[in-house]
């Protein structure tokens, strides 16, 4: 079966600070695949290069087979692999529809009604179907990320990107936005998650992915890596953010 998604020996520089050494990755269609590790680690910056909001210095990504690095229209690209980030990115200014119809106007050329028909199926599905009209500055955190992921399914997505989307959230929010995201799992979306949400990472993800200083220092299965870690860097990790 070939990879919808394969990553070969990566390099991300920021001046002189290597972030990301070589890293090799691959995920197939409908996988959800968790990245775990310490802040710093390069996970937010693996994500950030899929969706070329990052360059890489050396390396290929291959989505759906081309090389996404010589692609020339990046905004078609992005509308195949949306993304989710920590901090919503909504316009604040405009209403919860106008926000989800915008991108799907302007991008995809579709017409007012068909864009709204479209944002009004996926904000019922992320719960928010009674919001539509609301000011998106009205919203509470969690109610402002699952805008942002309707808002991401309008453009329909092949892949789904989430850079650590509970992070910045209340405690008690975080779970409304982990339920869409296992509902969007269950649906067969596949998707790659930054989180340091290990339960959402044991319980919803196909795989799991340990990064350690720029590198995958060990990936499987859930149970693998949460029951059974080989690396000693892994065993550390899970014992500081599980207990």
């Amino acid at each position: 079966m070939e990879h919808i998604v394969e990553i070969k020996n990566i390099h991300k520089n920021f001046d002189h600070l290597e972030v990301l050494k070589g890293v090799n990755m691959h995920v197939d269609e409908g996988e959800v695949v968790s990245l775990i590790g310490k802040s710093g680690s390069g996970k937010s910056t693996l994500l950030r290069c899929i969706n070329l909001l990052e360059i890489p210095d050396k390396g290929e990504i291959l989505v759906f087979g081309e090389n996404i690095l010589q692609i020339k229209d990046i905004d078609l690209y992005r509308t195949k692999v949306g993304m989710c980030f920590q901090q919503f990115n909504l316009f604040n200014h405009m209403s919860v529809l106008k926000n989800c119809t915008i991108a799907q106007e302007k991008v995809l050329k579709l017409s007012s009604k068909e864009a709204e028909e479209k944002a009004t199926y996926y904000l019922n599905k992320v719960g928010l179907g009674d919001f539509i009209h609301q000011s998106s500055g009205t919203l509470s955190g969690g109610q402002k990320q699952r805008v942002a992921i309707a808002r991401a399914l309008c453009m329909n997505p092949k892949i789904m990107l989430f850079d650590e989307p509970t992070s910045a959230l209340d405690p008690e929010m975080v779970q409304e936005v982990l339920n869409v995201m296992k509902q969007l799992a269950d649906d067969g979306l596949t998707m790659i998650v930054v989180t340091h949400e290990m339960r959402f990472a044991k319980d919803v993800s196909d795989r799991v992915i340990f990064m350690n200083e720029g590198i995958i220092e060990e990936e499987g299965s859930p149970d693998q890596i949460f029951n059974h870690p080989v690396s000693d860097n892994t065993k550390s990790f899970l014992q500081h953010i599980l207990f």
